[in-house]
């Protein structure tokens, strides 16, 4: 008997311990996931039953509220698509998404000042609000210069870091999402997620969760890798041609018209040579591009507060060691190279900021419910891959490139711009180019850099003439803008 009831005791303590590990597991351990879980009862529940907080951009103006419908609440977004690939959505069948997501905890009524002697006596909760960093003019133009065209613009404070537009196509309308109604909001989620002809869902920013091959846009990082490994390079001349043969194979690489280019750095970014970057690329070799490339946060993922955010990628040294074709392609921006349109914004902050790439972020301020500041954006380097003389050697380059090289004749010389195009071919019968253009003004003072991607175009297209047009749009809404005149006054055209 006694040998039973020590068994038995055994057990039971076991059986103890198993139920407080699991107490433990789920209290503490799961219990953040728990709490967030779109099937948490508590979440569907409060996602209609209480306030959030309001989000506004940069300039003051509305971007979410929560306003009251009956003993409800409900989720309203004025801006509707405008920003939604930023703003996301609050849904209480579908969670939340983007900003809503990334600041959930602030946004979410909470306790208020849960350490003061006032709270304990009289607790009360309520939600925060967050201002970001968006323009909604800028957003405007980008939207409507892309011309509902599958593609991205991202412009950034290259001072700063912070993001002043970041537009996404295809794009979506939030306010489905937050309807009380099963059925409209079910019909949202499943428009949002369901893929185009080009593989892009709406729900799956461009901007930040797609990347392409970069194309000429990343003989800028190319000639960072001369200026910082090799800048016996920057006054090497090569030959003028129109296609150079590749080592160790029976491939050629030729210019992207079949024009002949050729000499220094300074002579081949302005047209945008390919034999010459090819050969240049082969020089530095694969090791140095790819620190380059990572200097410059390729092979990272961006720091920007919003969910989803994906890294852009450029192949290790090892997988260049043996591999000299694939490093003359690299070092154009083809092949294996991928960016997004985040990425290539930051590139061109780069330059535009004395080579310093700050981190991105959308967050302006936290509020609390009575208007005291609880949280205020402080800006932080994230990459320092040039020095500022190497910076603006490049800078002059792409001032060149506006001027007189292939975006000549895209932008009013008051707007003082530097820029670089990038058309690259994709598919494996080249049927198609991911057509690009980075680019920032006013060159002696860039308080902006922008990155425009449309991927997906006809072979018959080029940055210049599709990325070009939009970029252009964007630069004029931003000096518009910055002297105090209304965005709207851009050209029709976008």
């Amino acid at each position: 008997m006694g040998r039973r009831m020590s068994s038995l005791a055994v057990v039971i303590f076991v059986l103890f311990g198993v139920l407080a590990l699991q107490a433990v597991n789920i209290q503490f351990v799961k219990a953040p996931s728990l709490n967030s879980s779109t099937e948490n009862p508590r979440i569907i529940f409060s996602a209609g039953n209480y306030k959030r907080g309001d989000i506004t951009a940069a300039d003051g103006e509305l971007l979410a509220r929560s306003i009251p419908t009956g003993s409800t609440f409900s989720r309203y977004y004025p801006l509707g698509a405008v920003t939604a690939g930023v703003v996301g959505f609050s849904s209480r069948y579908y969670g939340t998404w983007g900003l809503e997501a990334q600041y959930d905890s602030f946004l979410t009524s909470h306790p208020q000042s849960p350490n003061s002697f006032v709270q304990v006596l009289a607790p009360t909760s309520a939600a925060d609000n967050i201002s970001i960093t968006i323009i909604p003019a800028l957003q405007r133009v980008a939207m409507k210069a892309l011309h509902g065209q599958d593609g991205a613009v991202v412009a950034i404070n290259p001072a700063t870091g912070a993001v002043l537009a970041m537009y996404s196509n295809p794009g979506y309308d939030p306010n489905p999402f937050a309807s009380s109604n099963y059925s409209t909001v079910k019909s949202a989620w499943e428009a949002g997620t369901k893929k185009n002809a080009n593989g892009f869902a709406a729900l799956a920013p461009v901007a930040t969760e797609q990347s392409f091959p970069p194309g000429s846009t990343f003989k800028i990082v190319t000639t960072a890798s001369v200026l910082t490994s090799n800048p016996g390079l920057w006054l090497k001349s090569y030959p003028q041609m129109r296609e150079t043969p590749l080592p160790t194979s029976t491939l050629t690489l030729s210019n992207f018209a079949h024009e002949k280019c050729g000499g220094t750095i300074s002579e081949m970014l302005p047209p945008s040579c390919d034999t010459g970057y090819a050969l240049l690329g082969l020089d530095l070799g694969g090791a140095f591009l790819s620190a380059t490339a990572d200097s410059f946060g390729y092979n990272q993922k961006p720091p920007l507060d919003l969910p989803g955010t994906q890294s852009s990628s450029f192949p290790t040294a090892t997988q260049l060691a043996n591999d000299l074709p694939g490093v003359a392609y690299s070092a154009i921006g083809q092949k294996d190279v991928r960016a997004t349109a985040l990425e290539n914004a930051l590139v061109a902050a780069a330059i535009a900021n004395q080579g310093v790439i700050m981190v991105p972020h959308l967050l302006n301020d936290i509020t609390a419910s009575d208007g005291s500041l609880l949280r205020q954006y402080e800006a932080k380097i994230w990459q320092t891959p040039l020095s500022p003389m190497q910076a603006g050697q490049i800078k002059q380059l792409m001032v060149n490139v506006a001027q007189y090289g292939t975006a000549a004749g895209i932008f009013p010389s008051y707007l003082q711009v530097g820029a670089k195009t990038g058309t690259a071919q994709v598919g494996n019968a080249v049927k198609n180019t991911d057509d690009w253009m980075i680019a920032f003004a006013p060159a002696n003072h860039p308080t902006i850099a922008v990155a425009v991607v449309l991927p997906y175009q006809p072979t018959a297209a080029e940055g210049a003439s599709t990325a070009g047009p939009v970029m252009k749009c964007v630069m004029e809404a931003a000096y518009a803008l910055s002297h105090g005149k209304p965005a709207s006054g851009t050209p029709t055209t976008c």
